[in-house]
């Protein structure tokens, strides 16, 4: 697995990483891993795969998906 080196790291972030770290029970490398994950998500075409197959799973079931524009627009207007 590839590795990541960030340098020069002010004191007081650095300190509060590891803050951070301790609450969540983490090393600070395995709390910074996490972070990274988190912040770069899945990709949008996996994310749009997932609503697919979730929608799919959900019409095969013969659950419907109204459109609901206009519901929404009356919402807006109270």
């Amino acid at each position: 697995m590839p590795d990541v080196l960030i340098r020069n790291i002010d004191k007081k972030t650095l300190n509060v990483l590891k803050e951070k770290a301790a609450v969540n029970k983490r090393s600070l490398q395995a709390e910074l891993k996490q972070a990274i994950e988190e912040y770069a998500g899945p990709a949008h075409t996996e994310v749009v795969e997932m609503v697919r197959e979730i929608q799919e799973k959900f019409l095969a079931d013969g659950k419907e998906f109204p459109d609901s524009t206009v519901e929404i627009r009356k919402d807006r207007e109270r």
